[in-house]
C-alpha cells in the first residue's frame, strides 16, 4: 500500500493527490502539519522535510513532479502523458517551466513589489498557450495540467485573484474541474477558505 505524506494546503501535494485520483490508486495518507513538521519527516526527505513524500513498500520518493512521473509509469492506466514523443516533450517542458507561474505566485503571497504585474504576465502567457491547445499536456488531461492546477485554484479561490481576463485559462479550469480528481481538489481548497 502506498503512503502519501501530505498537507492539504500544500499545492505540491495537491499535484500528487490529483494524479493518484486519476489513476484510482488506493493509498494511505499521513497528514503533516507544515507549521510543526515532525522530525522523522526529515529522514524521509532531508534536509528540510518538505512534502509530498510517497512511500511504496518502504521505498521513499520526494518531489511532486518526480512522484507524479513515477506514478504514471508504475500505474500506466490511464496514461497521463501522451504516447507521441514530441507531445511528451512539450508536456515535460511545461512541468519544467512551472516556475514561470510559481515564482510570481509566491512573490504575490509575500507581497513583493511588482508581483501582480509578473503574475499577470505569467497568466497571459498561460492563456495564450491554452488558446492553442485544450490541455497543457496536449490533446488530453495529464501531468502538465496537474502540475499547474493547484496554484490556479488557490489564486482564484483563496487569494481572490480574478482570472476573468484569461478566457482560455478559465475555459481550461472549467474543463479540468469536471474531472473528479480536480473537483476533489476544488473542495479541498474550499475547505481551506472556511
Amino acid at each position: 500500500m502506498l503512503t502519501l505524506y501530505d498537507a492539504p494546503r500544500c499545492p505540491y501535494c495537491a499535484r500528487t493527490r490529483i494524479v493518484l485520483a486519476e489513476k484510482g490508486v488506493p493509498y494511505e495518507t499521513v497528514t503533516i502539519d507544515l507549521a510543526n513538521r515532525p522530525s522523522w519527516l526529515l529522514e524521509h526527505n532531508p534536509p528540510d522535510g518538505r512534502v509530498p513524500v510517497l512511500e511504496d513498500d518502504g521505498w521513499v520518493l520526494s518531489e511532486s513532479s518526480v512522484i507524479d512521473e513515477y506514478l504514471d509509469e508504475r500505474y500506466p492506466e490511464p496514461a497521463l502523458m501522451p504516447v507521441d514523443p514530441g507531445e511528451r516533450a512539450v508536456a515535460r517542458f511545461f512541468v519544467f517551466r512551472f516556475d514561470d507561474l510559481g515564482g510570481p505566485y509566491y512573490a504575490l503571497r509575500r507581497g513583493e513589489a511588482g508581483a501582480a504585474e509578473r503574475l499577470a504576465h505569467a497568466l497571459t502567457d498561460l492563456d495564450h498557450t491554452l488558446a492553442a491547445m485544450p490541455f497543457l499536456t496536449g490533446r488530453s488531461f495529464g501531468l502538465a495540467d496537474a502540475a499547474y492546477l493547484p496554484w490556479l485554484l488557490r489564486l482564484r479561490d483563496l487569494m481572490g485573484v480574478s482570472l476573468d481576463a484569461y478566457p482560455a485559462l478559465t475555459g481550461w479550469l472549467g474543463r479540468c474541474s469536471e474531472r473528479p480528481s480536480v473537483a476533489a481538489e476544488v473542495e479541498t481548497v474550499a475547505s481551506l477558505a472556511a
